[in-house]
């Protein structure tokens, strides 16, 4: 998310932005990016993926 930084703001400024911000549920403070993902995935699921079988492991490189 993005910050701006305004300097010298009045209060009635602040105040108004404090409302607009409660009125669309938007907190003033940052929040955790997986915390805000989960918020809003959730109703979508969770996502399984199906992992390939593991094989032998390659043989390493001779640098010799």
């Amino acid at each position: 998310m993005t910050n701006i930084t305004i300097r010298n703001l009045d209060n009635d400024g602040k105040t108004r932005l404090r409302l607009r911000d409660a009125v669309n549920v938007r907190p003033t403070a940052p929040r955790d990016l997986a915390e805000f993902t989960r918020e809003c995935f959730a109703c979508l699921g969770g996502v399984e993926f199906e992992l390939p079988p593991r094989g032998p492991m390659r043989e390493p490189p001779d640098f010799s």
